[in-house]
């Protein structure tokens, strides 16, 4: 027998990475000292007194099923840059490299461009070298089509200019910055509302969202690193990334002892998907608040005579800001 006797093709594998090559090679830095294929990837730090590696990993959850249902590929490696590249900037980092982990039962390398395509444009939009990765051919492991991904991204910061939360103080206010929709956590229950419970498709017209839901809920995740790096100079008190646990989780992480947030919910507008889940899910606004990002992808911690400044950068950079709380006494928790 043969290994491709048991599921596991190598020609397909190898040719797979010649395909990839290419497209890793678009996002290189000058800190790569080598490029796809060898064991490790090198990396040489430049330009840093006292240089902090900042690192973070992640997958794009059930969000896949998405990619699945639609047979789309090529955004879902987008996701997976920016759930990583957005846990690390928060402390300030500059991403420098990106790696990932795809799996599947049966490799198709086309389907491999894909999604490894969408992982180079999230690494083009966050200024990092997708440097390596792992691809795994596991007969039996998945259904016939599906994979999964995995993704570990490195970032540096001078070790003075590390972002902690320590300088929150009551009156601070939050700028939300504006997400690009569901982003890539709460899928789960995304799927039970409108899959499970209202029998709905990916291909149906909805007309409150102006478009297919399939489109909608397959809208890439927002890489917020070129959004941090305009507000440079500026004494940023706090950065949270809202992901899963939405508000509620995220904001108090960055919380010493004795602080809270106030949150004004009509300070900036929902996007309509969050309308239209919560009407066919009859979900509690405590839970869309604990669950989803709510159209606040980031928030960012400052001082108020520092607010104007850092809306006009942002706005320059091409992000859409909005005041939407103050800092408050409290224990670490967040009222909304």
């Amino acid at each position: 027998m043969k290994y491709k006797d048991s599921g596991v093709n190598i020609d397909e594998g190898n040719k797979f990475i010649e395909m990839i090559k290419p497209l890793a090679k678009t996002t290189m830095r000058e800190e790569v000292l080598n490029g796809i294929g060898g064991f490790g990837a090198l990396i040489e730090i430049k330009n840093y007194k006292k240089p902090v590696l900042v690192s973070g990993t992640d997958g794009v959850g059930t969000k896949l099923k998405i990619a699945f249902m639609m047979n789309k590929h090529d955004t879902i490696g987008i996701d997976l840059v920016a759930m990583c590249v957005n846990d690390i900037v928060v402390s300030g980092a500059e991403p420098l490299f990106f790696l990932d982990y795809f799996a599947t039962g049966k490799l198709i390398s086309e389907v491999g461009v894909e999604v490894v395509r969408g992982i180079t444009e999230g690494c083009r939009q966050a200024g990092c070298a997708l440097i390596g990765g792992e691809t795994a051919e596991l007969p039996g492991m998945y259904n016939d089509g599906e994979y999964d991904l995995a993704g570990f991204a490195v970032g540096i910061v001078e070790k003075d200019a590390i972002i902690t939360g320590e300088g929150i103080k009551e009156e601070d206010v939050l700028l939300g910055l504006k997400s690009s929709g569901i982003h890539s956590n709460g899928y789960s229950l995304v799927r039970k509302v409108l899959f499970d419970k209202n029998k709905m498709s990916v291909d149906d017209y909805v007309a409150e969202l102006g478009t297919t839901l399939g489109d909608v809920l397959l809208t890439p995740t927002r890489i917020y690193v070129n959004s941090i790096k305009a507000l440079k100079g500026l004494n940023i008190k706090g950065i949270a990334h809202i992901t899963g646990g939405g508000f509620l989780e995220n904001i108090p992480r960055i919380f010493k002892e004795g602080i809270s947030a106030k949150i004004k919910k009509d300070s900036w507008e929902i996007p309509e998907i969050f309308k239209f889940l919560q009407k066919m899910g009859d979900i509690e606004d405590t839970e869309m608040y604990r669950t989803f990002n709510m159209g606040i992808g980031m928030v960012v911690v400052l001082a108020p005579e520092d607010v104007q400044e850092a809306i006009d950068r942002l706005k320059e950079a091409g992000d859409t800001s909005y005041i939407i709380g103050e800092i408050t006494k409290g224990n670490k928790g967040v009222i909304i």
